[in-house]
């Protein structure tokens, strides 16, 4: 074999491997390329295949939503800190029936959304949910008011059965404060300790529905324990009036109670009027949203099962 055929034989051969090379790399990118459109399709149909939250709600909640955020935006309240912003959006649901247990409903745990008739926890829930969308300039998005009230009513925002709700609120505001809610001032204020054991709900199991499950007592048994071990602080009622101005309008206010095993017997959102601190809320007595008539401190001392209260500030 002359010395040409050789040089032309080894010539060939590197031309074969490189290509041999080039085309592997090429199926290693395809198959790279391949992957990565697999990833995205699973990831997409991850979060199409995601349950939607169940929800008990009527046309007429849709509408009054739609109603109070065309008045939002067109007040500018997203320009608002969040705290006036739920102090306005309260003012408008003065008037709105009050109606016990509307989250209390046959079969499965739902996200009930009723803005028709509110109780004092659903008309604070209500109230914060649709003040941190207009915060964030979602006038329009009903989906992401539904997601928002899930996140703020149930444990980590995740609804799980009749216990994965928050039944006691001071556990509310505990949790409230994990998920970036609301901040606990009841301690800066000179809050005292509360040292009393929760168990109110499975001592009176008799009194909800949902108990007569003995997997929900259970359950509600443990949390009970954990709201127990929360760091609990109260401001005794004859100090609140020494303190109501570090109080600000939109604050979140719980009224302690003094039936044993019973953490909070109201809620409402703190509100100045005339140079003093009142409540608005939606109260047993008097059937519809109110600004109390009495400043928050007066009213709390005129309360027999009132004993004081813990705030939060909306986040």
């Amino acid at each position: 074999m002359s010395r040409v055929t050789q040089r032309v034989l080894v010539l060939v051969l590197v031309v074969v491997v490189v290509g041999i090379a080039l085309l592997l790399a090429d199926r290693a990118r395809d198959v790279e390329e391949a992957g990565d459109q697999v990833a995205a399709t699973e990831t997409v149909g991850t979060e199409a295949a995601a349950e939607p939250i169940p929800v008990v709600d009527t046309e007429r909640d849709r509408e009054i939503f739609q109603e109070t955020m065309a008045w939002a935006r067109a007040e500018r309240l997203d320009t608002l800190p969040i705290g006036e912003i739920i102090a306005r959006l309260g003012e408008t649901y003065v008037g709105t029936p009050y109606v016990a247990q509307t989250l209390e409903i046959e079969g499965p745990e739902r996200l009930v959304i009723n803005l028709r008739a509110l109780d004092c926890v659903t008309y604070v829930e209500n109230m914060l949910a649709m003040a941190r969308l207009i915060r964030e300039g979602k006038f329009d998005d009903y989906d992401a008011y539904t997601r928002e009230l899930l996140r703020i009513r149930y444990r980590d925002g995740i609804l799980d059965g009749y216990p994965s709700r928050i039944h006691y609120f001071s556990e509310w505001i505990a949790n409230g404060e994990e998920k970036g809610l609301v901040r606990n001032i009841t301690r800066e204020l000179g809050g005292d300790r509360d040292l009393e054991k929760i168990d109110f709900m499975t001592s009176n199991a008799d009194a909800y529905p949902k108990l007569a499950d003995p997997e929900n007592v259970e359950a509600m048994r443990e949390v009970e324990e954990r709201v127990t071990q929360l760091e609990r602080y109260v401001i005794p009622e004859d100090r609140i009036a020494d303190v109501e101005s570090q109080i600000q309008d939109g604050d979140i206010i719980a009224a302690t109670s003094t039936i044993d095993g019973l953490d909070i017997t109201h809620t409402g959102i703190a509100l100045w009027r005339n140079g003093r601190l009142h409540l608005m809320h939606a109260p047993l007595v008097g059937k519809s949203v109110e600004i109390s008539e009495r400043p928050l401190a007066e009213r709390i001392q005129g309360i027999r099962g009132q004993d004081g209260i813990m705030v939060a500030r909306p986040l």
